[in-house]
């Protein structure tokens, strides 16, 4: 595997899965994306492996999306791309998943933390949906991951703005689990991974789905409303012009067209 790299056994009975394309930030191209749902699937199915920690590197967990990937298509395009079968993919494991975060957490690294079933926070630890800034929205369950975790009122004010949060703050609105010094991140998750992996397995997944069905109750209709709205934006001149001056790194002018 090129973007990621596996370690099935950090601690006894827990893996650890690493982002790694650290020049980008770990941009979630669509390969690194297809490189940890088989990583996943892989893991999940390993008996030996009973809790798995996902995590990046102290100045980015994930910045957010490959932009340039992206910038050029329309919504047909994304359609037949069908990216956010790979996020379903990581979202049915079975097992827990704890995500190890330090650094950016933007965009679809955001979305990816909250696909976790825990967050371990490190205090450099910066979570946003800042898609708006780009003429789009969130698309792998920001708005609706984000809207059950922290409100309405926050999660609409984080997604019409693409405002930053700090890890304290996203302590203070239950997004995290907890939050440590940046130098005990990984080790706290690998710990907090090994002491449910002491648990009895069978008990450990029903209690996941037991959780999970008041957490995901109505998600899915909610993710599919996000998605075609999502597809929708790539028919707009505003999405062309704000991932073009993302790329070009200068101010976009939207026209609301």
């Amino acid at each position: 595997m090129e973007f990621i790299t596996v370690n099935p056994q950090a601690k006894p009975a827990v893996a650890l899965v690493s982002l790694n394309r650290p020049k980008e930030l770990n941009a979630l191209n669509l390969q690194l994306m297809s490189e940890l749902r088989d990583a996943i699937q892989a893991l999940d199915a390993n008996p030996e492996v009973r809790a798995i920690v996902i995590t990046g590197n102290e100045k980015a967990f994930a910045a957010g999306a490959d932009i340039k990937q992206m910038a050029g298509k329309n919504t047909i395009d994304m359609l037949l791309a069908d990216q956010f079968a790979t996020w379903e993919a990581i979202r049915r494991c079975k097992k827990p998943l704890i995500a190890a975060v330090s650094g950016f957490a933007l965009g679809g690294g955001c979305e990816l933390a909250m696909t976790c079933d825990m967050i371990v926070a490190s205090e450099t630890a910066q979570f946003g949906q800042p898609e708006i800034k780009i003429g789009v929205i969130p698309g792998a369950g920001g708005t609706q991951r984000l809207t059950r975790a922290i409100g309405k009122a926050k999660a609409m004010e984080l997604v019409l703005t693409g405002r930053f949060i700090s890890a304290a703050e996203a302590d203070r609105l239950g997004l995290v689990t907890r939050v440590v010094p940046v130098e005990l991140c990984l080790s706290e998750a690998l710990s907090l991974a090994a002491k449910v992996a002491e648990m009895s397995p069978l008990a450990v997944r029903l209690a996941k789905e037991a959780v999970n069905q008041t957490y995901e109750n109505h998600l899915n209709d909610g993710l599919h409303f996000e998605r075609k709205n999502f597809y929708m934006l790539f028919a707009s001149d505003d999405q062309k012009e704000g991932m073009a001056a993302f790329i070009e790194k200068r101010k976009p002018q939207f026209t609301g067209r």
